[in-house]
């Protein structure tokens, strides 16, 4: 697992008009909490956070806040996004512990889907179902991204949940839920066979109306 050190300031000035204020200044407001000790407004770098905000890495990774040189573990749990200006408003960030287990969203990386049998037939589509999937582990097992090799994948095969290979440590919660819960992650599907059952069942609505 790669470490990633995230630099922060910490503030003590709150509300709207001093997030505004941060915003105008090119800083983002945000919060610490978590674990035993008080929930703590920080300031961060807006164009430096936004730079980390396009790898997977930031959202999926132990990070590790440096707070005026304090630093401590921490998930990003929550964004919030300007909705249509490249600006982030706020962040909130969780303080995690070695030895407790975290639930993290970690995005999925498909391999050779363009090289398998079904990725070189010109009439199969395949279908993403999930880009990412919730695990379980402690905080040192936490890998930033899970690989799915499709090297072997042909039209009408169905990945699950519980066909994903998972690092040693690693479990995802779902699946202990029952097997109506192993869903599928991806799908190849025959795309004429598709257009054609849709097409014919048009066609029958048709014929109903007359």
């Amino acid at each position: 697992m790669s470490e990633h050190t995230i630099k922060a300031t910490g503030r003590n000035v709150a509300g709207k008009g001093a997030s505004r204020r941060l915003r105008h200044a090119a800083s983002i407001p945000a919060i610490v909490y978590g674990g035993t000790a008080e929930p703590q407004p920080v300031q961060l770098d807006h164009e430096k956070i936004w730079l980390a905000s396009k790898n997977d890495w930031f959202y999926s990774s132990i990070l590790n806040l440096d707070v005026d040189g304090k630093v401590e573990s921490v998930l990003l749990r929550d964004m919030q996004r300007h909705p249509f200006k490249q600006l982030i408003l706020h962040l909130d960030f969780q303080r995690v512990s070695a030895d407790q287990p975290v639930r993290v969203a970690v995005p999925l990386h498909f391999l050779n889907e363009d090289t398998s049998p079904a990725g070189k037939a010109s009439d199969v589509v395949i279908t993403h179902e999930h880009n990412e999937v919730i695990v379980s582990c402690l905080p040192k097992d936490l890998p930033e991204f899970i690989e799915i090799d499709l090297a072997n994948l042909s039209l009408g095969e169905t990945v699950h949940l519980s066909d994903i290979k998972l690092p040693k440590g690693v479990e995802i919660p779902e699946l202990k839920l029952g097997k109506e819960h192993d869903v599928a992650v991806l799908v190849a599907r025959h795309g004429r066979v598709d257009v054609e059952e849709g097409a014919a069942d048009e066609g029958e609505g048709a014929k109903g109306e007359e």
